[in-house]
């Protein structure tokens, strides 16, 4: 019996359950909350409408108990917009006197893109081109990619609505603003490659529905010659007939409109296959005859042409840490090509830039290199005939600090000017200008917001030994008055360790305002470089998908037991992080090692591993996972499947599911299915540990509103300090403050 001021337990809604059992290759594979995949089906609804309440009802004790902290709602959601109040400001992209950059004030919800130019009196003057805000002031809309025309009178811009990705593609006179193309739809993942002047461009775009099988109408791209003022249903098609349905195409044209470059990836395979073609022989742009580069090698190739003419190729092919080759673009294949930069033995090759002379003068000065040496970026300094790193402190450039950069941004008309983002845990991204022919290195822009005050905090990287004895590194994020002199913990702390671990893609130092706030507050923030990723190279991905991938799992394990074997925290306040694949990366954590966490938060995640390629974009994530219909790879998929390995009776950890009703990547399938499934399990008690579903319409995978990315991350937040301790500890200071 309880009163007006004991709580109501909080219990879970029934879940539609049946006793569904497939025989799969001779494997029984059970399937219980199958009826939840339709969103549609009624029972689905009303199961969806019960989980809505239950969140309601223990969001609404988490607020009330952290009103007046910190950590109360209005609190929290004001400091993580002061945290991000500088707003962002790209690298900018040159065209002659014309630049044009991306950039989100503090208060803004979206950034937008903006042109500056000479004014005619000296100064600059600049315009805003397109605002998502002005074209749907709900908010729903995002700008998804935008590309200047060579000459940079033209823009073309892509945007999609409700989080869909479904971009449709616009182009407008940069002059007046005003509209003069489009819209193309079915341009999702689209680079658009300008011809001189401005009248056409290729793209890419998927095939009309009519055309293709209704389960494969978000496949079958193909690259498309469009011409401005005609219809896209007259687009010439000019590549990618034949070739595989799940391809991804890129597509670039070099600065004097000579060579077109298209690549293809099946899906996200970890290989490109890369052609050339010359516009100006026969067949022309309508139908441009294609040389092969690199075609049918296990690697991953990207090329361009510079403006001294040679072919650029930056390839993992025999060396999966990155090497940049040279050639004659008349003469393509790989056995032309001869290495310029060759592979280092620790840090990973990410990107290369030529400086020159400019206008004319086309002949390179200067070769610019960047790395990531694990994972803190480098940028070297070489000769560009011979790729010689120049020597002593000539061959570095001198960086703020360990952090990350992005893009080595030049004028495409040339110039010794060079522009990179930096930035790193605790500073907001800002360009950075390099000149080669003074060799300074300046701050060129900052954000046009306020940067926020923050507490001296310090990051440190750790080493830690995975499973079968490999190194893995960690970067752990404390404030500086919970550490000793030698920087270790003063005493165990509520703690994230946030993951992802797939699809080569390296956590770099980054500022995040989520991470600061939590580390403000008092917790410890680890952010771990697991295999799957790329912060070693190609090797540390291939070591981390596919059938190893429990090598990511077994690194995330042994990173969370070193933090609490080192006192940074106890698994009762360990809290496990990640979205998208780390979100599978949190179910496997969930349901393998439930000792390890108090708390867990899963944000749009893939969970069931053997059904997974039938929806979203899973078909072009076979090469990563495995595929369920082979049975060699569907023994992978089970071994470790969130929802395949759930077991009644097990003390599981509170878990946050966060998904997106918009999400046409990730289906929120997974996260309904696995929720059910831990919620019938679990023998944790619900108001201690609560299995939880937050749903949110109106958004998808990918961007958002800078309100509703507040929003979710308050209350993601508030969860891990919740049940990490670090409200009660929050509490424990405010009521000291109070006494004295």
């Amino acid at each position: 019996m309880t009163d007006a001021s004991t709580p109501t337990p909080l219990a879970y809604p029934p879940a539609p359950r049946e006793d569904l059992v497939e025989d799969l290759h001779g494997r029984a594979v059970a399937d219980p909350y199958r009826r939840l995949e339709d969103a549609q089906d009624p029972a689905t609804v009303a199961w969806s409408a019960e989980q809505d309440a239950l969140y309601a009802t223990y969001r609404g004790r988490v607020e009330a108990r952290a009103a007046d902290g910190p950590f109360g709602t209005a609190a929290l959601r004001d400091r993580l917009g002061t945290l991000l109040g500088a707003g962002f400001v790209s690298a900018p992209a040159w065209r002659g006197e014309r630049r044009f950059v991306s950039r989100r004030a503090g208060d803004q919800e979206h950034a937008v893109v903006v042109v500056v130019e000479p004014d005619g009196a000296g100064g600059e003057r600049e315009r805003v081109l397109v605002d998502p805000l002005r074209l749907d002031p709900a908010g729903t809309t995002t700008l998804d990619a935008w590309q200047p025309s060579k000459e940079g009178h033209l823009l073309a811009y892509q945007v999609s609505s409700g989080g869909t990705e479904e971009s449709v593609l616009h182009v407008l006179d940069v002059a007046t603003g005003e509209l003069v193309d489009g819209p193309v739809d079915r341009a999702r993942y689209s680079p658009v490659a300008w011809l001189p002047g401005g009248e056409a461009f290729f793209y890419v775009r998927r095939l009309a529905p009519d055309l293709v099988p209704a389960d494969e109408q978000q496949y079958h791209r193909r690259v498309w010659l469009h011409r401005l003022g005609t219809s896209p249903e007259q687009d010439v098609e000019v590549f990618g007939a034949g070739l595989d349905r799940t391809n991804y195409y890129g597509v670039s044209v070099s600065r004097d409109g000579r060579w077109l470059i298209v690549s293809a990836s099946a899906g996200t395979a970890p290989r490109t296959d890369v052609w050339i073609a010359d516009l100006t022989a026969d067949g022309g742009p309508e139908a441009p005859v294609f040389t092969e580069v690199a075609v049918g090698l296990d690697a991953e190739v990207g090329a361009w042409v510079g403006r001294d003419g040679r072919l650029y190729v930056h390839t993992d092919l025999d060396a999966p840490r990155g090497r940049v080759c040279v050639t004659d673009p008349t003469t393509p294949g790989v056995e032309h090509w001869t290495t310029l930069v060759a592979q280092d033995g620790t840090a990973v090759l990410e990107d290369v830039a030529l400086l020159d002379g400019g206008g004319d003068d086309t002949t390179p000065v200067e070769l610019v290199v960047s790395w990531r040496r694990h994972s803190v970026s480098e940028v070297t300094l070489h000769d560009p005939d011979t790729g010689e790193r120049r020597p002593g402190d000539a061959g570095t450039l001198p960086l703020p600090g360990l952090g990350s950069i992005s893009g080595l941004v030049t004028r495409p008309d040339g110039g010794t000017s060079l522009w990179f983002s930096y930035t790193d845990h605790v500073t907001v991204p800002r360009v950075h200008r390099y000149d080669a022919a003074t060799g300074d290195l300046t701050l060129w822009a900052t954000p046009p917001g306020a940067v926020p005050d923050l507490p001296d905090m310090r990051a440190r990287q750790v080493e830690v030994t995975s499973a079968d004895g490999t190194t893995v590194r960690a970067f752990v994020l404390a404030r500086a008055d919970r550490l000793d002199g030698d920087g270790r913990p003063l005493a165990p702390a509520p703690t994230v360790l946030y993951g992802y671990g797939g699809f080569q893609v390296s956590l770099d130092p980054a500022y995040s305002a989520s991470t600061l706030a939590w580390v403000e507050a008092g917790g410890v923030y680890v952010v771990a470089n697991l295999r799957g990723g790329g912060e070693e190279g190609e090797e540390w991905h291939r070591a981390g998908m596919r059938g190893a991938k429990q090598n990511v799992f077994d690194d995330l394990f042994a990173v969370a037991e070193h933090l609490v074997a080192q006192g940074w925290t106890t698994t009762d306040r360990l809290a496990v992080w990640g979205g998208s694949n780390g979100g599978l990366l949190v179910g496997a954590a969930v349901t393998q090692r439930p000792d390890l966490w108090a708390a867990a938060v899963c944000s749009a995640p893939l969970l069931d591993m053997v059904r997974y390629q039938r929806f979203g974009l899973g078909v072009t994530w076979t090469e990563e996972y495995g595929d369920a219909d082979v049975p060699e790879e569907l023994d992978w998929l089970l071994g470790y499947s969130p929802y395949h390995r759930v077991v009644d009776g097990t003390a599981y950890p509170a878990v946050l599911f966060t998904v997106f009703e918009g999400d046409t990547r990730v289906d929120p399938l997974h996260a309904r299915k696995l929720a059910a499934a831990l919620q019938a399990a679990t023998s944790s008690d619900p108001d201690e540990r609560p299995v939880l579903l937050r749903r949110e319409t109106g958004v998808g995978h990918g961007g958002r509103a800078l309100s509703r990315t507040v929003a979710l991350s308050a209350e993601q937040l508030q969860f891990v300090a919740d049940r990490t301790g670090l409200l009660d500890a929050l509490d424990a200071a405010t009521a000291e403050e109070g006494a004295a």
